[in-house]
């Protein structure tokens, strides 16, 4: 296992890539801590850290995918600026903090829309950086399981920061590194090489593919799960011992995700991945299930390792599905598209978990993850046809080894 992935790691700019993309997206794991941090840090509500944090997560809704076929039309460059520009409005609101409110509103709204879409550049960029669909199919799932640790090591970084020096500083820190990481990013050679082939033009881009609209109905509620289980996880807590709980539920999943993750890339699987991905998601809703039995402290966070196992794996799968269904010359546009719907189905998640967590308990808060879950495979059982590989004329895929070309 570790033998395949030093092969990855060996290839010529890959720790590069995978590094500087992890670091360029600190801010998108860590933008809602960060906002709340300095927003209660000034004196304001909750309330208004809520409702700042959905701009900043609308803002990145909206963004991803623009930026997306920006990137595929006129190159990975494009991202350069926009980290700018995301960290010019971070910069700004850190400046203002939330008085004036429409200082604060157009700092995080600009934060969002400019947040360059790295984790699509990146998975556009692996089929000229490795060799063959296997070892592009296991940088996936190193790609997936790497990501769990950026998104519970980055918040662990913003509380740190912010106890060192300030709030303030703490959102400047994660800004330009997230500039950093961007530009690390592009001035690569792959990345400053990579060119999308040309595209049929079609205002609906990537999403005129019945199977890619199939998957991503699908992640909408992969979204959902997971996000009611950070707010499931805070209800938890309060009943049982503190905020200290949460968070070790909160790394257990994350935990559960790496294992699996790293467990799945670690072979070579045969067969079409649409039918894999049916399996993985089957695991994913089954394992999300037990959440709601709230048992004590170990035995909870040992079922929130295990709801992790199988998330990783299903990610990495998904990517290759936007492989094989994304229109020539839309791929970096389509990974856009996934975290775009993942992050209205968190928001989602949100909503109703803090509903279900306000009336019902952290039972009735699992319940959210576990029926997200199960409605996740739901879609993809009821839209099987749909994820069939037959494109017609013009709606040819992606596929990893030859429609992503460094030129």
């Amino acid at each position: 296992m570790a033998t395949g992935y030093l092969d990855l790691l060996r290839a010529r700019h890959a720790i590069r890539l995978l590094t500087g993309t992890l670091i360029g997206r600190l801010p998108t794991a860590t933008a809602s801590l960060c906002i709340v941090v300095l927003t209660r840090s000034e004196g304001g509500a909750y309330t208004l850290a809520g409702i700042l944090s959905a701009v900043y997560g609308l803002g990145t809704a909206v963004g991803q995918p623009l930026l997306g076929r920006a990137v595929d039309r006129y190159g990975q460059g494009v991202m350069l600026p926009a980290a700018l520009l995301s960290a010019a409005g971070m910069s700004l609101f850190a400046g203002s903090g939330p008085e004036p409110l429409p200082v604060a509103y157009a700092g995080v709204l600009v934060a969002g829309v400019f947040m360059p879409p790295l984790e699509g550049g990146l998975r556009a960029l692996w089929p000229s950086v490795l060799k063959g669909d296997d070892q592009v199919h296991a940088v996936y799932a190193l790609d997936a399981a790497a990501q769990e640790v950026m998104f519970a090591a980055g918040p662990l970084l913003v509380t740190l920061l912010a106890a060192v020096f300030s709030a303030t500083a703490a959102l400047l820190w994660i800004a330009a590194l997230g500039v950093a990481g961007a530009l690390t990013v592009v001035t690569a050679p792959p990345s400053r090489a990579w060119r999308a082939e040309p595209r049929t033009p079609d205002w609906l881009g990537p999403l005129r593919a019945p199977g890619l609209r199939a998957l991503l109905g699908s992640l909408f509620f992969v979204g959902i799960a997971l996000n009611s289980t950070a707010v499931a996880a805070v209800a938890y807590a309060d009943r049982h011992g503190g905020g200290m709980v949460s968070s070790f539920l909160l790394s257990g999943l994350s935990f559960g995700a790496l294992v699996g993750g790293i467990a799945y890339g670690a072979r070579t699987w045969s067969g079409v991945p649409e039918r894999r991905l049916r399996g993985l998601a089957a695991g994913l809703a089954l394992c999300f299930l037990p959440l709601a039995l709230v048992p004590g402290v170990a035995a909870m966070t040992a079922l929130a390792v295990l709801s992790g196992l199988f998330l990783a794996p299903m990610l990495a799968c998904s990517f290759v599905v936007v492989d094989r269904h994304a229109p020539v010359g839309t791929v970096t546009e389509a990974f856009s598209w996934i975290v775009t719907t993942m992050g209205v189905g968190a928001a989602v998640g949100a909503a109703v978990a803090g509903a279900a967590a306000q009336y019902g308990g952290a039972c009735a808060a699992f319940s959210v993850a576990g029926a997200g879950g199960l409605a996740a495979l739901g879609v993809l059982l009821a839209t099987g046809r749909f994820l069939v590989l037959r494109p017609p004329a013009g709606l040819a895929p992606s596929g990893p080894t030859a429609r992503s070309v460094a030129t």
